[in-house]
């Protein structure tokens, strides 16, 4: 999915590929991901930060025939030897057949 070639299924799907791209660091795949009502002009991403594991915790809509959904979930990491972790209520929305992350709650 970060070759642009195939797009996400799901909202799931997408929130799976966008945590991929952060651990990997692909800050292009991100924003192109992001919706452009919400997108940033940029996104920095700190070197410093591993990621260490995703938990999908709950997902709501956001199927195939969906155009609205949301991804609860938790992502934890390293940075700069202490442990931290993420917790996200995440929206989404799908327009011509390709999922789009919106924001969080």
């Amino acid at each position: 999915m970060h070759l642009g070639t195939i797009a996400a299924p799901t909202a799931e799907r997408l929130m799976r590929s966008r945590y991929s791209a952060f651990v990997v660091g692909d800050a292009r795949y991100l924003l192109e991901s992001w919706h452009s009502s919400t997108r940033p002009p940029a996104i920095e991403l700190d070197p410093g930060l591993r990621w260490l594991g995703l938990e999908i915790m709950a997902t709501e809509n956001g199927r195939m025939l969906d155009t609205i959904g949301t991804v609860e979930f938790r992502a934890r990491y390293s940075q700069r030897g202490a442990v931290g972790e993420q917790h996200e209520r995440s929206r989404f929305v799908r327009e011509s057949r390709r999922w789009f992350y919106l924001g969080a709650d």
